[in-house]
């Protein structure tokens, strides 16, 4: 078998010369290097045979009939005509005040197809412009010529039609495995790349694939996949440990850069290589590869509503829904890796750039299992859950339009901010992350003090565990960070300092329920970071009162937890060296708390509580239920102490670490951090 997924699409897809002369074909486009040496005119044609044809044609008139019967793209309380996304008045107000739209669009004439028949945009300043030439604008933003159902049914019914196209494609291993890892622990909370569009174009060669992409993606994917014995010995002995995938898209990717033809696929896998960068801790790599990933986007025109600025273009259904995922794709990666380095966001939104709608939401009522193999000494019993991935993508795209303020406003390393604006920031933030806690839908929603049996999908539990991390940045600089006049507000001081420890405590619970059902090795580097954050509030906790037992066996349980996580991301290193460092000029060690209390599982309850009804079937236990890695443990997360809804009153904390709070210096674990670990990387 090749080592390189360029070689292994050259046997795949060949060109009839090559074929009838029975020799290997590159698969270049559109002329193959073979035919253009020969002159011989390329053609690529492969007529399946007959039964291939019947078989499709059976399995696409099944889908039709379920979609007559059901759509399957909507939720059961949701109207079914109606696409998956946001009206205009939901998604908050930018950083900055919009202008005047036609002052905005002034000498903006839309988008454009270039000579080398990409499409781009240039404004009034450019060498494609004109100043004699007159802006266009569409008078209504949200007119087209089809109606928004037929739209949704032509996508919806596209989409489950290339699925079973997928389904019976054979593709060998371990390229398979690794396509599966993506799209069950990847793709539904970051939406890279849209499925319908790269598993059709992968047996054709389409612009929406490449083997760029296809490397980008194997070698992300490498991590979760040598969960498998078989797939890590195969990958060992054929692939370098994996290692050729990333070498091959790195490669091709800067021969894409420097020909000049960028395309969607280069903005994907830049995307793509960009978070597997920062996994390593390899910021410098990371930073630059998503920068590229925006600029291109901007290059392509991505940044703008296509629909909004059509000039004579004319994009197809898929296009523009392609476009609008790929924009806000980009939007959340650059307020996640905004977090993780500490640095200002690069992306903002507007009534010029795309819509938060998802027109095809077919992946909303897919049913999602965890794939892979369990660790070592366990056995999954998951019951096929619904995914609720296109729901759980556009609520997170509308949290990180609220984060993207706290980041603006509250921790701009350029700019200081002032104590009025980190106050209107907090008034305003408070007050957005409640209303969209109170608007997510239930099917989304984990209740920290009614968990279920089994944690849901791995990417609603990152998003309720970001939502957390998010109060937490929002909070805790007001408890070190006083007003000009010196004073405190003990009420206020209460408030947050509440906040802080139960969105915390809250973190620890679904975190944990997250890793006694999949396992710490499928943990993304939002989770990671999410209970690295949660660690930073138990420390101020303890600095401000060495004896809080409480808060020393629950950032015990945080140390614990990142140690064994910096081996999958070794970026967590150096956050955690931040931790103990901390301890250490408080001359305190965690060596000295005694261990936590090992019991042995307790099945269809949850850790700590006792009487609490599973109201979600779907997520109710079948049979016993494993624990990974290690026996359970209860690491003092919940105690008797405890109040059962602790989101509806105090948690109790000693009285006197309120006062001790006010005397504390702001510590260095925050927002800006994270950088280079110090460990070498690992190639998964």
């Amino acid at each position: 078998m090749s080592s390189s997924v360029k070689a292994t699409k050259k046997s795949a897809f060949s060109c009839e010369p090559c074929r009838r002369r029975k020799v290997k074909c590159g698969g270049e486009q559109p002329i193959c290097k073979r035919c253009a040496a020969r002159k011989d005119d390329c053609v690529y044609r492969l007529n399946p045979t007959l039964s291939y044809t019947q078989r499709l044609e059976e399995r696409i008139k099944e889908l039709e009939d379920q979609l007559a019967n059901k759509a399957p793209g909507s939720h059961p309380d949701s109207s079914q005509s109606s696409p998956l996304g946001l009206s205009p008045h939901d998604i908050l107000p930018p950083a900055r005040s919009t202008p005047d739209e036609k002052a905005v669009n002034r000498g903006f004439r839309g988008l454009k197809i270039d000579d080398n028949g990409a499409i781009t945009y240039h404004g009034a300043t450019s060498f494609f412009n004109l100043p004699s030439e007159h802006a266009t604008l569409s008078g209504d933003p949200s007119a087209s010529t089809d109606s928004d159902v037929q739209r949704r049914e032509r996508l919806v019914n596209n989409a489950w039609q290339q699925r079973a196209l997928e389904n019976l494609s054979e593709i060998p291993e371990p390229y398979n495995h690794l396509l599966k890892v993506h799209w069950c622990w990847i793709q539904p909370l970051f939406n890279f790349i849209y499925r319908p569009a790269f598993t059709r174009d992968m047996q054709r060669l389409g612009p929406y694939y490449s083997h760029t992409l296809m490397n980008a993606i194997f070698s992300h994917s490498i991590r979760w996949a040598k969960s498998d014995p078989a797939i890590e010995h195969m990958l060992n002995e054929s692939f370098n440990g994996g290692t050729v995938f990333g070498e091959h898209a790195r490669r091709m990717l800067f021969e894409e850069l420097g020909q000049g033809t960028c395309t969607i696929p280069t903005i994907q896998t830049l995307l793509l290589l960009s978070a597997q960068e920062c996994s390593f801790g390899n910021s410098t790599q990371a930073w630059t590869y998503s920068g590229l990933a925006f600029r291109l986007m901007d290059h392509l025109g991505i940044c703008l509503d296509g629909q909004r600025y059509p000039e004579s273009l004319s994009l197809s259904d898929e296009d523009v829904e392609i476009r609008h995922r790929i924009f806000w794709s980009c939007y959340l990666w650059d307020k996640i890796i905004s977090l993780y380095l500490g640095r200002s966001p690069s992306l903002t939104h507007s009534n010029a750039t795309p819509p938060q709608i998802m027109f095809d939401d077919s992946s909303e009522n897919e049913m999602w299992v965890p794939f892979g193999t369990p660790p070592v000494g366990v056995s999954w019993n998951y019951p096929p859950t619904t995914a609720h991935s296109a729901s759980c993508f556009w609520s997170m795209c509308r949290l990180t339009v609220i984060f993207n303020e706290i980041l603006i406003h509250m921790y701009d390393p350029l700019l200081q901010n002032t104590e009025f604006e980190v106050q209107a920031c907090l008034r305003t933030q408070a007050v957005a992350l409640q209303r969209w806690w109170d608007e997510l839908p239930p099917y989304l929603k984990i209740e920290p003090a009614a968990l279920p049996a089994l944690a849901p999908p791995s990417h609603i539990v990152t998003m309720n565990c970001l939502y957390h991390t998010f109060k937490i940045l929002l909070y805790r600089p007001m408890l070190t960070r006083w007003g000009s006049s010196g004073e405190i507000d003990s009420e206020l001081h209460h408030h947050y300092l509440v906040e802080c420890v139960t969105s915390a405590t809250a973190t620890l619970a679904i975190f944990d329920l997250f890793r006694r059902t999949f396992g710490m090795r499928y943990c993304v580097l939002s989770l990671a970071y999410s209970v690295y954050t949660a660690a930073s509030v138990y420390l101020l906790q303890v600095q401000a009162a060495s004896t809080d037992q409480q808060a020393i066996r629950r950032l015990s349980f945080c140390v614990q937890m990142l140690t064994h996580l910096k081996t999958i991301s070794p970026i967590i290193g150096k956050g955690l060296s931040l931790v103990h460092r901390e301890l250490a000029a408080l001359g305190f060690s965690l060596e000295e708390v005694p261990q936590p209390i090992t019991r042995p599982p307790v099945h269809n309850t949850v850790p700590g509580m006792s009487n609490i009804s599973n109201t979600n079937p779907t997520y109710s236990p079948i049979g016993d239920m494993p624990l990974p890695h290690a026996p359970y443990v209860t690491s003092g997360l919940y105690e008797s102490t405890m109040p059962q809804n602790f989101g509806a009153e105090p948690i109790a904390i000693d009285p006197n670490v309120y006062q001790a709070m006010s005397s504390l210096e702001p510590l260095s674990v925050n927002v800006a951090t994270i950088h280079e670990a110090d460990v070498p990387p690992s190639n998964g």
